[in-house]
């Protein structure tokens, strides 16, 4: 009798694991947008409902989940008959553009934290020798995916991209999508309640229709190896367990050609013999078309090939010795409000911290959009990479680990042949103990475990006695930087006293300040002793600059932050208004005096060399 019960528990118990996986767990194709597909990005119906109306019924179960699957938003009931109740009709409704936010483009909806529902209409001709799937670049934060009325999976993460294969799902003609996007804040989610940005809703990236041969180039990797800079090192897996199949790798200006065999999981390893090679920096952002193909696909990309790698306290780019000329960004446009949208959005940021005179970026504080990161390859700019482990994160949840450990591994699938990116932080400003050190240091470990050609990094904490300030979290005896953030002369002490203080970091690495800065409003003038002034921030950098070129073994900065940007901690009616006012730049675009403090200290340190 045990027997009979134990063995359709364990069928069930099977079938439920294999659903989460196939619906959470879903591997991202590498090089998406650089596949066959039809773009889904524009006009989006929604549906604001802010008591899940469309989801639950009115014992708060989901519908989707009961033994019809119907009774949702999903099932897009348009022309009921006289005798159906139905209480909405996407049709009616009016539309967001995708992507975007929805906060900056409905001003209702501009503290909104809750649930929107997305639909969208397309047609399709789907051909019984391809693979079809819905890839989300980002979805703010929670989001349950429905083609044609059934569900085909859900996410948690709103800054890394995600898909669901929906061969299957998808009919000959017209068809349509709806998403149910949920960004309320949660205690144990990643970020979590706290943070100082502003919570962007919806469907905040590119939505693409992927088209793919059954028997597909999933995944590759291509870099200098770690020890051994004459060699080309890397792999290319396929879908499924193609075994023996030949692979071409071709990178025709540097005469390349060389031919792989898949083992019987798909995977196939890389190394290739290289005699000349131009590195790949920010003086010299040189990339390389990489063309691998096989006997049913092919995919390009363009990959710059560097190595970085810290000798004490210094940091080397391709041998040789490096100061990080930095700026911190976040992912957000101030002249038209709300998330970056577009390339022409992105290349307006990354040209301001050129003009700044930068090397490098730190995009905070959590994955931006791929676009930014293959510009940064493009026009030169080294990159600091960050997952939103921020603040106060439910350290002993394992579901939590489980989120921010995900959310690290997809961001390091995406961008692992990005030469812009040195370096992967896993977290900022995350205050020590116990179980703190336990859940940062399992990240440190798999980022190892998944690259170990770059470097790892966090924003440390600082203790402060007097004016003697100690960096000696436990975290950084794992990290290859030392890197803090310190706001002397904003949130402690005042500016003419920073020169006074003596810092004491208790790591034999190389120190980066990932965080300084002090709030200006854009055109209020006064004396530099009067806060909000552009010329209080500018003596604030003055003076952060003297004190920070005294500590021993500076290898790089980057203040917080380039543009001012929205947030809802900041609400001083007359200087913040809902506008964190540390920015270099105005969110009208207008440098602040400050920014040409910044610019004249990176123009020394490029003719000293240091």
């Amino acid at each position: 009798m045990l027997k009979k019960i134990i063995i359709p528990l364990l069928l069930i118990v099977f079938i439920l694991s294999s659903f989460c996986t196939s619906v959470m767990g879903q591997k991202t194709i590498q090089h998406a947008f650089a596949r066959d597909h039809i773009n889904l990005n524009g006009s989006w119906k929604y549906i604001i409902d802010p008591y899940q109306m469309g989801y639950l019924d009115y014992r708060q179960k989901p519908f989707d989940q009961s033994k019809s699957g119907k009774g949702g938003f999903y099932d897009n009931i348009t022309s009921p008959d006289k005798k159906t109740r139905v209480e909405y009709n996407f049709d009616f409704e009016p539309s967001l553009q995708v992507p975007g936010d929805w906060n900056s483009q409905d001003q209702k909806l501009l503290f909104y934290e809750g649930t929107v529902w997305y639909k969208r209409d397309f047609v399709a001709d789907p051909q019984a020798n391809k693979n079809y799937f819905l890839y989300f670049a980002a979805v703010n934060y929670e989001s349950h995916v429905y083609l044609n009325g059934e569900k085909v999976g859900t996410h948690k993460g709103g800054f890394t991209p995600f898909q669901f294969d929906v061969t299957s799902k998808l009919k000959k003609g017209n068809n349509y999508v709806v998403v149910m996007v949920d960004n309320v804040r949660k205690k144990d989610e990643v970020p979590t309640i706290n943070t100082d940005w502003w919570n962007y809703g919806g469907i905040t990236r590119d939505v693409l229709l992927v088209t793919t041969p059954k028997s597909f180039i999933e995944d590759y990797k291509m870099q200098l190896a770690k020890n051994d800079p004459t060699k080309l090192e890397g792999f290319v897996k396929l879908n499924g367990n193609t075994n023996k199949e030949k692979l071409v790798i071709e990178i025709p200006e540097l005469n390349i050609k060389s031919t792989l065999e898949t083992d019987a999981n798909g995977y196939a390893k890389i190394i290739i013999p290289t005699k000349k090679i131009d590195y790949w920096s920010p003086e010299n952002p040189k990339l390389y078309d990489v063309k691998i193909s096989s006997k049913s696909d092919k995919i390009n990309d363009k990959i710059g090939f560097r190595t970085i790698k810290t000798v004490g306290k210094d940091i080397l780019l391709n041998d040789r010795s490096l100061f990080l000329k930095g700026i911190s960004v976040h992912d957000e446009n101030p002249l038209v409000g709300g998330r970056l949208r577009s390339e022409g959005d992105m290349r307006m940021i990354l040209g301001w911290a050129k003009q700044l005179g930068c090397n490098y970026i730190r995009l905070a504080h959590y994955t931006h959009n791929e676009t930014m990161l293959r510009l940064a390859d493009e026009i030169g700019l080294l990159v600091w990479a960050e997952v939103p482990v921020y603040w106060t994160i439910s350290w002993s949840n394992p579901d939590t680990y489980k989120n921010a450990e995900d959310q690290l591994t997809v961001a390091i699938e995406r961008d692992k042949n990005r030469a812009s990116v040195i370096i992967w932080s896993v977290g900022n400003e995350t205050p020590v103990s116990k179980e703190r050190n336990v859940f940062m240091g399992k990240l440190i470990d798999k980022v190892r475990s998944l690259d170990d050609s770059r470097l790892v990094a966090a924003a440390l904490e600082i203790e402060r006695n007097g004016y003697d300030v100690t960096v000696e979290d436990p975290l950084g005896d794992k990290l290859d930087l030392a890197s803090f953030n310190e706001y002397g002369g904003w949130y402690w002490s005042e500016p003419k006293e920073l020169p006074k203080y003596k810092w004491e970091i208790k790591f034999n690495k190389p120190v980066v300040i990932s965080e300084f800065g002090a709030d200006a409003l854009a055109g209020y003038h006064a004396d530099e002793d009067t806060v909000w002034s552009e010329e209080h921030q500018q003596l604030f950098y003055e003076k952060q600059l003297e004190m920070l070129d005294k500590i021993d073994g500076l290898r790089g900065m980057t203040p917080w932050i380039l543009v001012d940007f929205k947030s809802p901690r900041r609400q001083n009616p007359v200087y913040q208004n809902f506008w964190n006012r540390k920015g270099l730049i105005s969110e009208t675009g207008v440098k602040k005096k400050a920014f040409y403090t910044l610019q004249n200290y990176y123009q020394r340190k490029s003719l000293n060399n240091k």
